[in-house]
């Protein structure tokens, strides 16, 4: 497996729309930095934010997950309370490759205020919008901001296509939008 550099990512986005709306070079004035880098592409997230709390004293069982366990906020900051999370996704569309499998790092901003974002892989041939987490390690209530930075996704190229896809075997999170919760 070989990771991809800026102008695969270019191209990609260009030609084959795998990145819904894509932004071809780093914008940071100002921001948390986002757009394509050397190799990866750092996400925006967006203002659509789910944030957990436990007013109903519910269990979290990702068998059967209740939604009353969240608050819905549409908002340009979000505040995570002390040791807790948010759910929330990217303003980007992604459509992965039959080929490709996509990893996604935390960007380093947010890790050095103690807040771990997290994502699990793109499969081949998933597409959608990313649901991300972001967990608030701290004792301290923690700012998000939407339509700047979260994680930066770096593309890795398999050595040959991949017998079953995502979209094969028709996973559960296939064409999300909105910020999804676990599902059986």
């Amino acid at each position: 497996m070989s990771i991809l550099p800026d102008k695969w990512i270019r191209e990609m986005a260009e030609k084959e729309a795998m990145i819904e709306p894509y932004v071809e070079a780093q914008r940071r004035e100002g921001v948390i930095s986002y757009g394509v880098s050397s190799y990866g592409y750092d996400a925006r997230v967006a203002d659509e934010f789910r944030i957990f709390t436990n007013v109903d004293n519910a269990l979290v069982d990702p068998k059967n997950f209740s939604d009353q366990s969240f608050v819905e906020r549409k908002t340009d900051v979000c505040i995570i309370p002390p040791n807790s999370f948010v759910l929330a996704r990217t303003v980007e569309y992604f459509r992965i490759p039959r080929d490709v499998l996509v990893i996604c790092l935390g960007k380093s901003t947010y890790a050095r205020c103690g807040i771990i974002v997290n994502v699990t892989p793109l499969e081949p041939e998933w597409e959608g919008h990313v649901t991300l987490e972001f967990s608030n390690t701290t004792p301290l209530p923690a700012k998000i901001y939407a339509n700047e930075g979260a994680c930066q996704f770096l593309f890795l190229r398999g050595e040959e296509s991949c017998e079953t896809s995502y979209a094969d075997r028709a996973g559960k999170y296939m064409k999300q939008t909105g910020v999804t919760l676990p599902r059986l």
